[in-house]
């Protein structure tokens, strides 16, 4: 019986896992052979099946895989100082520094301000960084902050039951008192929101004003050990991932 997903004028599933970066056009044939892919959560273990790459969800060990070679997705550790703009006609440095070696045309998923430091997704898939930038996916945000004062666990309730600021209220998701030293805090946030400096308002509006603000995760994607400027590419599984938290 032919597998339902199967489409003649498709492109073979091995050669679609290896142009997504996979692995090796063996190595994809391997992991058909083993049953280790799904194709809209049904197993493929047969060479010939061919699909449509746009018209499915696959998946490498449970894994959704992003399967559109055309599209690149990458992290920068935007360094302090830096615009979140491709350009900018002022002069400051800007995001098109960092990606130059890219012959795609990438832009920028939201916004850091030039005093923020941290994670931030470039992508050439506009549908992806539409959905991952709109509030309605409500796509987790982690942000790491030095505040003048010492906090307490006050400070993480009155963020999580909501502040009131000039253009509506917000509510943290998430709050940690990471650490309190002489009259400085560590203070890790966690939001579903993203808007413009909203975590040092917040911060401001409680009484512990940001001295230095770091977003450590987007979604699924953590900044780890990544220097200050470094770019690295998503891979396919990291992207769909991203795909996944996105709704899509």
């Amino acid at each position: 019986m032919e597998l339902e997903i199967h489409r003649p004028e498709g492109v073979r599933l091995q050669k679609v896992l290896a142009a997504a970066g996979v692995g090796s056009r063996r190595k994809c044939e391997e992991l058909i052979g083993a049953g280790r892919v799904t194709v809209n959560g049904e197993v493929v273990d047969q060479l010939g099946v061919r699909v449509v790459p746009d018209e499915v969800v696959i998946a490498v060990d449970g894994e959704r895989i992003s399967v559109d070679a055309n599209h690149v997705t990458v992290v920068l550790n935007k360094p302090f100082g830096v615009v979140s703009t491709m350009s900018d006609p002022q002069g400051r440095p800007a995001l098109d520094t960092f990606v130059k070696g890219y012959e795609e045309r990438l832009f920028h998923v939201g916004r850091l301000d030039a005093e923020t430091t941290g994670l931030l997704l470039l992508t050439n898939d506009g549908e992806l960084a539409n959905r991952l930038a709109h509030p309605t996916h409500g796509v987790t945000k982690v942000y790491v902050a030095k505040v003048a004062g010492r906090a307490s666990r006050h400070l993480c309730t009155q963020l999580k039951q909501g502040v009131d600021l000039d253009d509506g209220p917000v509510r943290a998701t998430g709050c940690t008192i990471l650490d309190t030293s002489g009259d400085t805090s560590l203070v890790q946030v966690e939001l579903h929101e993203g808007r413009n400096r909203i975590v040092r308002r917040m911060l401001d509006q409680v009484g512990h004003p940001v001295i230095d603000l770091v977003r450590t995760q987007f979604g699924p994607i953590r900044l780890g050990t990544m220097a200050p400027g470094e770019v690295r590419e998503l891979s396919p599984a990291e992207v769909g991932r991203l795909m996944e938290a996105a709704g899509m």
